[in-house]
């Protein structure tokens, strides 16, 4: 068997659609390993989460899939390896969002979210009608239609999150990345958020590749989990495998209960005495 195929195929057999696939991925920062050998397949339209102790190698992992940072194995994306993908070709397939992203003061809305047109206009050129009409396009089918004058920095956290999808979407890429995406918001701006992320991906076919530090809610809204630690894949697989008592405790050090949901497994810390 190849490195590139699945568990469980045979010789010659074509392979699943992949949107991610990772091999053997090795990544280390400073002379310290971060990621140490891991696979990953993410399939055509499916939202998987990464979760993990800090320090697990969650956030590389992301930066890695979208070419943001190079280490040893193999990362292909829709059946191309990365390495051969130019940068402009690359931001046509794939888009970020990270925790914090970066916003030049006083940008508006509008021009954040033309950002997300860069890979289509030439270089020293500017953007074409096709390119403005894809911004309204977004802001509108993200009911921000009203926010294109004001600065990104008056929005709440919850518009803010939804600019931020907005400029990823205005890229016209099919693959999603996002890294902690509701870190910072309460809990209806995160319930917010995922659920429009869950509509754009069924609306859009798009696939998801994110990471969280809420358990719960990962195993509320993605269709698989990947636990890493210590820079290796430790469990896989749908969320009631994966939001375990046993596996929880082992890699978070954690004292919980897991209680059945009708979406996903609730994760509750218990108190130890």
């Amino acid at each position: 068997m190849s490195a590139w195929s699945e568990p469980g195929s045979r010789a010659g057999e074509a392979e699943p659609a992949a949107a991610v696939r990772v091999r053997d991925l090795r990544v280390e920062l400073g002379g310290s390993s971060i990621l140490a050998g891991v696979d990953l397949t993410v399939a055509v339209g499916e939202w998987v989460t990464v979760i993990g102790p800090n320090g697990a190698g969650k956030s590389t992992l992301l930066r890695a899939v979208g070419g943001l940072l190079t280490g040893a194995g193999e990362v292909a994306l829709f059946g191309t390896p990365i390495r051969a993908l130019r940068r402009r070709d690359r931001a046509r397939v794939v888009a970020t969002v990270a925790q914090s992203p970066v916003v030049p003061a006083g940008m508006s809305v509008f021009d954040y979210v033309l950002l997300g047109r860069t890979p289509y206009i030439p270089p020293l050129g500017r953007e074409s009608a096709a390119d403005l009409a894809a911004v309204h396009d977004v802001l509108d089918g993200l009911d921000l239609g009203g926010f294109g004058r004001r600065e990104l920095a008056t929005l709440s956290g919850g518009e803010r999150q939804r600019v931020f999808l907005a400029r990823a979407l205005a890229q016209g890429a099919t693959l999603l990345l996002l890294d902690e995406p509701t870190s910072a918001l309460d809990i209806g701006h995160q319930q917010e958020v995922l659920e429009l992320v869950d509509q754009l991906r069924r609306e859009h076919d798009l696939t998801v590749l994110a990471t969280m530090h809420d358990l719960s809610i990962a195993g509320e809204y993605a269709d698989r989990l990947v636990l890493l630690a210590d820079g290796r894949v430790a469990a896989a697989g749908p969320p009631e495998e994966v939001l375990t008592e046993h596996l929880l405790g082992l890699h978070y050090r954690a004292h919980v209960r897991v209680i059945p949901g009708p979406h996903g497994p609730h994760v509750v810390p218990l108190r130890r005495r």
